[in-house]
């Protein structure tokens, strides 16, 4: 079914935008603290690819009588050190990113502001070289469009929210993409 929706449809709907947390995330309580301070609706769920996601809820007075689940999600990695972990399981990891090609959004926020220059200086607790790690991380970024954002770690609920609420408001301004 395509949807048409009228800006001040839109507008409704995206007062209700509710992010998806999945259930398998852990140490998150500043995520989900941040998201009640600031009066977003969120709810824990499995999700199938990515740590975040974000939904419209059902407004059978606009006759829209299911939730609306959009093509986005984002992997969250809690330090540089959790990156790397995660790069050297390198099927997993992979797997992963082929899931989130398949969406319309996908990214890994990785909570270190300085994460890069920490990768680049070789200070992490992994005995990853350097060079390596480098281009296994723009090999994998670049073979699936999968931006890697170094976010300080109190901003990273908010460029969360930020990035899924215009990917989602987007959606909803194309006819058809819903």
């Amino acid at each position: 079914m395509r949807y048409h929706f009228t800006d001040s449809e839109i507008k409704t709907l995206a007062a209700a935008f509710t992010v998806l947390c999945d259930t398998r995330e852990q140490e998150n309580g500043h995520i989900t603290a941040w998201l009640k301070r600031a009066d977003i609706p969120f709810k824990r769920r499995s999700l199938a690819t990515g740590d975040y996601s974000i939904m419209a809820p059902a407004c059978p007075e606009m006759g829209l009588l299911r939730d609306i689940y959009f093509d986005a999600a984002i992997e969250r990695k809690n330090g540089v050190d959790e990156l790397i972990e995660t790069v050297k399981q390198q099927t997993r990891f992979e797997n992963e990113l082929i899931r989130g090609q398949r969406l319309g959004f996908f990214a890994v926020v990785v909570e270190d502001a300085a994460g890069y220059s920490r990768i680049t200086a070789s200070d992490y607790r992994s005995s990853y070289n350097t060079k390596a790690l480098q281009a296994s991380l723009a090999a994998l970024s670049l073979r699936y469009g999968c931006p890697i954002h170094f976010i300080p770690a109190e901003l990273s609920a908010r460029w969360i929210y930020t990035y899924l609420y215009y990917f989602a408001l987007e959606r909803l301004r194309r006819p058809g993409l819903i």
